[in-house]
This record gives C-alpha cells, structure tokens and sequence, in this order.
C-alpha cells in the first residue's frame, strides 16, 4: 500500500472536491439546463414541478415583489398554487426560457370587493395603527389568522380593507423557469 504524505493527501482531497464541485455545477448550470444527462428536455406542464425566478411590477413600474438573487419560487403546475394568469402563462415553456407576462386583475388577485370594506368603531383599531396604509393582523372567532389595512379613517370610525393588497391592480412579471421536475405519483 503506497504512503502519502499529508500535504499530498491534501493535494488529493482537494483535487477531488475540486472534480465534485465542477461535476455539479456543470450538471446544474443554465447552459445544461439545469437537468442532468439522459433527462428529456421537458416543458412546463400540469402536475410537474416547476421553479421560476420573478420580478413583479405594477403598472407604474414599481416592483412590488422579487425573487432575483434569492431562493427560487417552487410550485407545481396546475395546483392554484400562484395566480392563475401567471400559471396558464407559464405553460409550455422550458428551463432557461424568459417571459414577460400582464395579468389582469381577474387572473391576479381578482377585483376589489367592496363587500370587504368594513367600516369599525375607532376604539377597535390599536391608536399606532390610526394611519392610511396601517396593516393589521388579527384572528377570527374561529381563531383563523386575517389581514386587512386602514383604507380611511372618519371621525369615529375606520374604514379596514379586507381585500388582498393587489386586488384591482394589473401585473407584470418578468419570469425565468430555472428547473422542471417529474412529481412522483403515489
């Protein structure tokens, strides 16, 4: 059995993480497409996983939520798991694929409702909140957790929004599909 010395089982250790480390970056890298040999090129497509990088804008083009630079967005295709606009959108499209994509409202987070706009005895709201704009957490009777904002605030009264804050408002997203999975079927 040959002998070595530290500093070339060091050398060794290292050129070996070094081969490890390539091997997986390169089977996990964009220009493989992120799959690694032997897998078929595969598309978005109901019940597959699929992980997306985004950036999503309103109208004004203030972005409002991204995910660039940060872990991807993972979901199965076709399980309501993001909005309906963006997912109907995303079908067919391959790893490395971009896309710019309007959602209007009733693909997004639907119109505002204004059965969801209700009106609250000022002594109800915590006095720090008493600010258009003030998000409010709270629980039901049925201990359900619940959001709302202050939409107006009267003489006696606040006005608490119910709706989802991108409710009535157009998106645009920029997406990038990263990685398509086969989801093993029980």
């Amino acid at each position: 059995m040959k002998r070595f010395h530290s500093k070339q089982l060091i050398q060794i250790l290292i050129y070996g993480y070094v081969c490890l480390l390539t091997f997986v970056i390169t089977s996990a890298s964009p220009a493989s497409g992120g799959q690694t040999k032997g897998v078929p090129d595969m598309s978005v497509s109901e019940g597959r996983q699929v992980s997306i990088e985004y950036i999503l804008k309103l109208e004004d083009k203030t972005v409002v939520d991204s995910n660039v630079g940060g872990a991807p967005l993972t979901y199965v295709h076709g399980s309501h798991q993001i909005v309906p606009g963006l997912e109907k959108s995303l079908a067919g499209m391959k790893v490395g694929d971009k896309k710019e994509v309007t959602v209007n409202p009733e693909y997004g987070y639907g119109p505002v409702d204004t059965k969801a706009l209700i009106e609250v005895n000022k002594e109800q709201v915590p006095p720090d909140s008493l600010k258009i704009g003030s998000n409010l957490q709270g629980r039901d009777n049925n201990g359900n957790v619940f959001s709302a904002h202050v939409a107006e605030i009267k003489d006696k009264t606040v006005v608490l929004d119910f709706n989802h804050p991108l409710a009535g408002k157009t998106l645009y997203f920029e997406v990038r599909v990263l990685n398509i999975l086969e989801v093993p079927q029980p």
